[in-house]
Parts: C-alpha cells; sequence; structure tokens
C-alpha cells in the first residue's frame, strides 16, 4: 500500500496570505528568517490577519539559513513557553523547516533529535498545534521545498552533516503560496530556488517511489520551470509567479515520491566545509550534482527510459536514447550557466557563483570525500534513487562533481 498526502487547504494567487483571517485559535506563533519577511512587511501583514481573527500573536525571528539543531531547541522552548495552537512558519526553507522540527519537540519535550531524524517515525502530531506553512522562494534557497511537504531539513554542525526529517506528519494543514512573497527575490536566489525545484522534479520523476499520483505532477513542473526559470530570473513577475506555482507542484510530487541521490549528497556536502568559511548551498549543490546523478542513473534502464520522457517533453531532440539523455544533460548544464550557478565543487566561491579557484581546496576535498561518501549513501534519500550506489561509487561520483568529469561507471 502507498500513501498520498498533501496539506488540507492551499491558498494561492495573489493576496493569498489574507487567508489567515479565517483560521480559528487563540494563540499563533510566527515564525520567520533573516529579516526580509519584516522589511517587505508581510510579517506585519500576517500579524493583523492573524488578530483580526482573535488570535494573540508572538514572533520568533532570526532563523538561520541552514538551521541547527540548537535554533530548534530555543524554538520549541519558545512555543512551550507561549502555547500556540496554530504555528506558521513564513519565509524560505529554512524558516519552514525549523518551525516543523520545533512543532515535533513542542508535541512531545521528550523526544530527541535522533529520535525525530527516525524516517517515518514521528508520534502524532496535532495535539496541541496545527502548522501552516507561508513560502517565500521558488524552491528554497537552502533546503527543501516544504510548506506542502512531509520533509524537513536541519543541521548538525557538531557532526557537519545535514540531517533529513521524513514523516507524513509534519506535512502542514495548510500551504499559503503567495507570488507577492517572491517580487523581490534576490537573483541568486531566484537561480538557487529555481534549479532546486527542478532536481525536485526530475528526482520524484524517476525515484523508485513514483506513482501515477506524482508522475503528473513532476512532468508539470518540468515542463513550467523549464520554460519559465530563465524569465524569472531575468526579472519577469508573471513567470515569477508560474516559478512560484511550478516549485509548489514539485513539492507535493517529492514528498510522495521521495527523492535520490542528488540530495543525498547535496545534504552530506552542504555542511562538510563549513570550517573552511562558506556552505555549499542546498540549491546549488544540486544544480550542480544533477547533470552527473543523471549520468549514473542512467546505467538503469527504467531510469533511462524516464530520462528520455523528460527529454521529450520539453522538446530536446534525439533519435537515441543515449542522445536524449545527453540533450537533458547539456540543457541542464545550459541553465547552470545561464544563472550563474558553478559547474563543479572545485570552482564553488564562497559566495555560490563560479570562481577559478573555490572554497574548498583540492587536499581538503580528498581528505573528506570517503566520509562524505559513506554518509551521503546511508542518507535516507538514498533508498529510492533508481540506481543502488555502493560507498566506493559514490565516492567516485563526488570526485566527478568536484573535478567535472565524465561519469563512465
Amino acid at each position: 500500500m502507498k500513501r498520498f498526502t498533501l496539506p488540507r487547504d492551499l491558498y494561492h494567487g495573489k493576496g493569498a496570505l489574507e487567508a489567515l483571517k479565517g483560521f480559528e485559535g487563540k494563540r499563533a506563533m510566527i515564525l520567520s528568517g533573516g529579516g526580509s519577511m519584516r522589511k517587505s512587511g508581510f510579517l506585519d501583514k500576517a500579524e493583523k490577519y492573524l488578530k483580526e481573527a482573535g488570535m494573540e500573536v508572538e514572533f520568533f525571528e532570526g532563523i538561520e539559513s541552514d538551521p541547527s539543531v540548537e535554533t530548534v531547541m530555543k524554538g520549541a522552548d519558545a512555543m512551550e513557553k507561549f502555547k500556540p495552537d496554530w504555528i506558521v512558519a513564513i519565509g524560505g526553507g529554512s524558516p519552514i523547516d525549523t518551525a516543523k522540527a520545533m512543532w515535533i519537540k513542542y508535541e512531545y519535550p521528550d523526544i530527541t533529535f535522533e529520535g525525530m531524524c527516525k524516517v517515518f517515525a514521528i508520534p502524532k502530531l496535532r495535539r496541541k498545534a496545527h502548522f501552516c506553512a507561508v513560502s517565500s522562494t521558488s524552491g528554497t534557497a537552502t533546503v527543501l521545498t516544504t510548506e506542502v511537504t512531509a520533509f524537513s531539513i536541519i543541521t548538525d554542525y557538531n557532526k557537519g552533516i545535514k540531517y533529513p526529517i521524513a514523516d507524513f506528519e509534519i506535512t502542514p494543514d495548510v500551504a499559503i503560496v503567495d507570488p507577492d512573497l517572491v517580487a523581490t527575490l534576490p537573483q541568486k536566489l531566484i537561480a538557487h530556488t529555481g534549479m532546486d525545484a527542478m532536481t525536485h522534479s526530475i528526482e520524484a520523476y524517476v525515484s523508485t517511489a513514483h506513482t501515477d499520483y506524482t508522475d503528473p505532477l513532476a512532468l508539470h513542473a518540468i515542463r513550467m520551470i523549464n520554460a519559465d526559470l530563465e524569465g524569472s530570473y531575468n526579472g519577469d513577475l508573471e513567470k515569477r509567479e508560474k516559478m512560484h506555482n511550478a516549485q509548489c507542484l514539485a513539492g507535493m510530487a517529492f514528498s510522495n515520491a521521495l527523492l535520490g541521490i542528488v540530495h543525498s549528497m547535496a545534504h552530506k556536502t552542504g555542511a562538510a566545509f563549513a570550517d573552511k568559511g562558506a556552505h555549499i548551498t542546498h540549491g546549488a549543490a544540486n544544480a550542480m550534482y544533477l547533470p552527473k546523478v543523471i549520468a549514473f542513473n542512467a546505467k538503469n534502464a527504467e531510469a533511462k527510459k524516464r530520462y528520455c520522457e523528460i527529454a521529450d517533453l520539453i522538446n530536446l531532440g534525439g533519435t537515441s536514447a543515449d542522445e536524449k539523455v545527453q540533450n537533458l544533460i547539456n540543457r541542464l548544464r545550459e541553465l547552470q550557466k545561464t544563472l550563474n550557478i558553478p559547474l563543479c565543487i572545485r570552482n564553488y566561491g564562497a559566495d555560490s557563483c563560479p570562481a577559478e579557484n573555490g572554497f574548498v581546496s583540492e587536499d581538503v576535498f580528498l581528505q573528506r570525500v570517503s566520509d562524505i561518501a559513506k554518509n551521503a549513501v546511508a542518507d535516507a534519500c538514498t533508498l529510492s534513487n533508481p540506481r543502488e550506489i555502493s560507498p566506493e561509487q559514490m565516492e567516485k561520483l563526488l570526485k566527478c562533481c568536484y573535478y567535472d568529469t565524465e561519469v563512465d561507471f
């Protein structure tokens, strides 16, 4: 038996944030990130709407990119003191992911972070609060699209590893997808979040857990992203609204079809070099690794067939299966160049832009790649990848992603 789960309600279109007026409850906690939602006035709007609904409102602001276990515990303590019956997370993937993990800890104060990370083993939520996610990015700046998903990503900085939390219990009750929130999104985030959404769609379509319910969502998202991402990047607000919808469709697909080793690798490399002064941001990591993973997975006949279907869908041409797969890889690399995303780790600058010498030196990478490979194979997303992979193969694949060399195994 398989399961398909989405939020109970999804409000979308310009002005959708106003749906908060209709919420029923006594207390709402609004959680947000680094300040853009405050500066743009959206937090004030959300507070106004919730107060109109008759609720007392408290804020938890300043959630960092690549949120930490410590932030989760701090926020859960704040929830325990305020006792909200609505948790409203506004922003990119980081505040939404963090709020989901806080929600678990708020409902079950004795649960450990390790307990949260047991795949599909979280006890029943909603004993204390319901959850609303309001997305402000078309993908996510650093982590998964989460306003419609059963996933959260939290970083354990003591280990330098990002851990996925996966359970249908953390699927939000309500999602709000309002294009007003992405109108002023910085160009770099448009690029990274857009390629994150493309990765979600493609991995969901070739996942071993894909179904007749997820395939149409993944394919339509791919078609939209291919058509609209570059225009959104260049300031076309109509295309930006379409991208905001496309990323949500991609989230619906992967939340139910799961993902693959592009995400396993992104999770385990993202914070692995933090001591060298930067992170490999999630969207950029996915963009760099996706073409290499397609080349690896295409050795599997079913995955190859599905990659060809994607190539046909977006009219990439090709007369043979090998040519179609290569055309898909070429299209993704073309997007990377257009969006100013590095092609490989070696050329990944500390500002996440292409650099002749990236912030991860060859010596440091080679010292750590074996452990990163083992951790990536153990990541929850590896289980639904269409081709099995060993730690030795993962190490070779990561080296291809570092040097931008061909995948021939």
